[in-house]
């Protein structure tokens, strides 16, 4: 009997929801619709339920299906407002006010498109000039799901003014603001994105399927959290310990003895910093840190002071397998420990510790500043900075966040699919740094993501993306470049239709994954939609490679889009940023001379040249090759030499 009733209530509530009259939540107060396009409207209702929707003067009438899901579509309009949506049925009756026609961008990618206003150069002037309330931004929130979704559960729309600014998408703001300062057109921001993703997690489950590498991970994707965590926790214990083992107390136990060799434990260099980024992801629970520290005899008959940043879990701090501190210290600690706590010459510091306390969801990790981290006396100072190792305890209690990469698709279900089919007029797109180690693989994945998005929507819309900026070192040809490799994907991906690309390695910063000058990579994106979408006659590209041709120990490179011409940004006017090999594959920075609209590239130790680079680094911080009007010249190679990404797959 009690299992019939609780089928009884299972299957009201399943009726309740579908009883209830309701709209998609992108149908919200102040939302964009895109013009010239047919409008999509769509919501739940009583199964069978007849639903009538009108909007600026259209009506369209639509009946629930059995699961009590309704759409319509309204015929193109054009750029105005404002409107109101009503939508009736018996079973209620629903209002969207101050809906504008307009253009609609779908934002998406990882931590640089959800870079906010607020965290961009000049915000203080940016926030007091932002009175646009014909742009609109809506923020999708952060989900992950192991099914595709129908709907969002959050977000609505906001206007863009001083105090909602600081909070949009800062490339997809300073983008919006120049489309409608030319266009006097409203313009909607579709913004979904997150810090961190790689391109696997939004892609839906039939684009992987679809492609011979991708497909068996599709075929075995989790049906449940519980499966998907220990699948993500085998994936790290074999990282980590090379083995599927799971070790037991007494195992971990031998982690802070005397002797113990830690040296195949993560080598982190520095502890500062969430586990989550330094390879150990999502992972929730306690963990060891440890390092060699070498004392010098002089240190050893006084206190000293340890220094281990800021951690505010309970602590266990061992000293050649004593244990010399327990507890909880917040704040940055300064822990002292009296004379002869250490021996002379290497000594070993483990440290076990939890989740932060006061920021649970950072998870495992060290705050604070290199300075933080110390061995001291009155007289003399070791730095603790770099060197550690660390190691998840996977013997004890411990759990997976459910984040944006522990699950192929889950990015897509939660934060794509239910924004399906929304009329956009394109996408601005802005990731590749969490894929930049499989460049080769990038190749295939970016575009099959583009198809599939399009596919979902069954609309070739325009496509533009932000080229990888510069982060990390100069490395030269000979070393490689990963980050190179997925510029060089990016670029072979414009082979698709109406794709375009923004090159942004002269406003990175080598310091920081995370550049500032968000202005100007709106301002070059604004520019191909100028262009491509709207007809403006402008230059919407800085120089591309097209051709070489090699001519005894020269090689002359020809380009396109050189405008009025081509410039070298230096007050010496001097080229920078090339390299070229011969037949040994030997690379040497080499002299550049623009003639016209061609590069002559030399080095007097190639005689027989055979390739030519350019900005081929992580960071090429000299590479200055312009044209006229201020574009920057994108990275490129002229052979196809295997690279060093060649052959890493997705797993």
């Amino acid at each position: 009997m009690m299992k019939r009733f609780l089928l009884f209530c299972f299957v009201l509530i399943q009726f309740q929801s579908f009883a209830q009259l309701k709209l998609a939540r992108l149908f919200s107060d102040h939302v964009v619709l895109q013009r010239q396009k047919p409008v999509p409207v769509w919501g739940w209702a009583k199964p069978k339920e007849k639903v009538t929707v009108t909007l600026a003067g259209q009506k369209q009438m639509a009946t629930a299906d059995a699961s009590g899901k309704w759409l319509v579509k309204f015929t193109p309009m054009e750029a105005g407002g404002p409107h109101q949506l009503t939508v009736t049925a018996k079973s209620g009756k629903l209002e969207v006010n101050d809906i504008l026609m307009g253009e609609v961008w779908l934002c998406s990618g990882q931590s640089n498109m959800e870079w906010p206003v607020q965290q961009a150069d000049n915000f203080k002037v940016e926030k007091k000039n932002a009175d646009f309330p014909q742009i609109r931004h809506f923020f999708v929130a952060h989900d992950v799901t192991l099914q595709p979704q129908s709907d969002l559960t959050s977000g609505e729309w906001k206007i863009c003014n001083e105090a909602n600014v600081g909070h949009f998408t800062a490339i997809g703001f300073f983008f919006a603001r120049e489309l409608y300062q030319k266009l006097n057109i409203p313009i909607g921001l579709l913004h979904s994105s997150w810090g961190g993703s790689q391109l696997e997690g939004w892609l839906s489950k039939e684009a992987m399927l679809s492609h011979e590498e991708l497909k068996p991970v599709a075929e075995t994707l989790p049906k449940t959290w519980e499966e998907a965590d220990a699948l993500l926790d085998l994936k790290v214990r074999k990282q980590l310990l090379k083995s599927d083992v799971t070790p037991t107390l007494a195992d971990e136990k031998k982690y802070t003895e005397a002797g113990y060799d830690f040296s195949k434990w993560l080598n982190a260099g520095s502890p500062l910093g969430q586990w989550d980024w330094k390879g150990i992801w999502m992972f929730r629970g306690k963990g060891f840190m440890a390092r060699t520290v070498e004392i010098s005899e002089d240190m050893i008959g006084q206190p000293t002071v340890l220094g281990l940043g800021i951690q505010d879990s309970f602590n266990e701090i061992y000293v050649n397998g004593q244990l010399v501190s327990q507890g909880i210290m917040e704040g940055t600690r300064r822990i002292s420990l009296p004379a002869n706590t250490w021996k002379n010459g290497n000594n070993q510091l483990v440290v076990k510790f939890g989740n932060m306390v006061q920021l649970p969801w950072y998870g495992l990790g060290v705050n604070g500043t290199p300075e933080d981290l110390l061995v001291s006396t009155k007289d003399s100072k070791i730095s603790l900075a770099n060197g550690w190792y660390l190691m998840p305890s996977f013997a004890e209690p411990h759990t997976y966040n459910h984040s944006s990469n522990n699950v192929a698709t889950t990015i897509y279900n939660g934060m794509i699919a239910p924004l399906v089919p929304f009329a956009i007029r394109g996408s601005l797109w802005y990731q590749g740094e969490s894929n930049a180690g499989r460049a080769y693989q990038y190749r295939q994945t970016f575009p099959l993501m583009i198809n599939d998005w399009r596919q979902r929507w069954n609309d070739e819309f325009s496509f533009y993306f932000v080229q990888l900026s510069s982060f990390g070192a100069y490395q030269n040809s000979n070393q490689g470049s990963d980050w190179a490799e997925l510029r060089e994907a990016q670029t072979m991906t414009l082979s698709l239709p109406k794709t375009g690309m923004a090159v942004t390695t002269d406003v990175g910063n080598p310091n920081d994954i995370h550049p500032t000058n968000k202005q100007e990579v709106g301002h070059r994106l604004a520019l191909i939609a100028l262009k491509s979408n709207y007809g403006m006659d402008v230059l919407h590209s800085g120089p591309m490679y097209e051709s070489v041709t090699f001519e005894e120990d020269r090689a002359l490179v020809t380009f396109d889009y050189t405008g009025e011409g081509l410039v070298a940004k230096d007050k010496f006017g001097y080229l920078k940023g090339f390299e070229i090999a011969g037949e040994d594959r030997v690379f040497y920075y080499a002299k550049a001379e623009i003639i016209g609209d061609k590069v002559e590239v030399y080095h007097p130790k190639v005689t027989k040249p055979k390739a030519v680079r350019y900005g081929w680094a992580n960071a090429p911080e000299d590479a200055n090759l312009f044209n006229s009007e201020g574009l920057p010249a994108g990275p490129f190679r002229t052979d196809d030499w295997p690279g060093k990404t060649l052959g890493k797959k997705f797993e």
